[in-house]
């Protein structure tokens, strides 16, 4: 059930999770328990919240809960409904416009508990194509890989340690969501590919090599599991990782382009080397 309280002050300590702390901070706020994120928009904080994750508060423009029939409302039908007390801050406009990017939120803003992750093998044990990312510290390329993941036929999706967090706000509304609809964790630290192979993948690298086969290939598309690698933008994968992995792949270029932004690269890949 939801709590309705109205504030003219988001110094408040209540709030300072949304206004003061950064995205760092929350991550690491309960350590060694699993910390904070922030949601942004219904539409994303229903998808959190029906892949059962915990509501904290809510921070709203308080003209959003007189729009009968808005996302809003009936978010707000949804949060009554669970069986924990949420308190729901309303501010005005004037006060709201105090954070930061508040006015890209459609509104609302959702403090959510994070989750233990799960492990690699968990997450692998009963999938047969795994985006894997290396490195993709920008958040909105991060969210994009997601959300293409999630669209088009990835069963999964695992992160190197030094990807950006998938939970970060830039990362969840780039995704619109689909962070919460799409099985992930990260890995634990060195070969991914490798680790991959002992869990039964053929692994294919995205990278721009000589002997890079096409992404049509009969081949890689027959493979029953598939681990497809991606590296951060201009600096592309590890040279370890390409080297470890069982096929390069490229993307054919034309008009003298060399190579796609790894987001848009990803789109191609994951549609092509889908489970036909």
């Amino acid at each position: 059930m939801k709590t309705i309280i109205y504030t003219k002050n988001i110094d408040i300590p209540e709030l300072t999770m949304y206004a003061q702390q950064s995205e760092v901070q929350l991550y690491h706020i309960w350590e060694p328990e699993p910390g904070i994120f922030i949601a942004e928009s219904p539409k994303v904080i229903f998808r959190a919240l029906d892949a059962g994750y915990e509501p904290i508060s809510l921070l709203l423009e308080q003209k959003q809960l007189l729009q009968e029939g808005s996302e809003t409302v009936e978010l707000l039908r949804k949060i009554d409904e669970l069986d924990i007390n949420v308190p729901v801050y309303a501010a005005p406009d004037e006060v709201l416009k105090e954070i930061t990017g508040f006015h890209l939120t459609r509104g609302v803003l959702c403090a959510m508990k994070r989750r233990p992750l799960p492990a690699v093998e968990d997450i692998c044990k009963n999938a047969k194509r795994i985006a894997v990312l290396e490195n993709v510290t920008n958040p909105t390329n991060a969210g994009a890989i997601i959300r293409s993941a999630a669209a088009l036929g990835m069963d999964a999706c695992l992160f190197s340690p030094d990807c950006t967090d998938p939970l970060y706000r830039r990362a969840i509304r780039v995704s619109m969501g689909t962070v919460f609809q799409i099985p992930w964790t990260f890995l634990p630290g060195g070969n991914g590919a490798v680790q991959l192979k002992k869990l039964g993948f053929s692994t294919v690298a995205m990278a721009l090599r000589d002997d890079s086969r096409s992404i049509d290939d009969k081949e890689i598309n027959s493979e029953d599991k598939l681990a497809v690698f991606l590296g951060a933008e201009g600096d592309g994968l590890k040279q370890e990782t390409i080297d470890s992995c069982d096929y390069c792949v490229k993307i054919p270029m034309y008009h003298g382009v060399d190579s796609l932004n790894v987001a848009a690269a990803s789109a191609v890949a994951f549609w092509a080397l889908r489970d036909k």
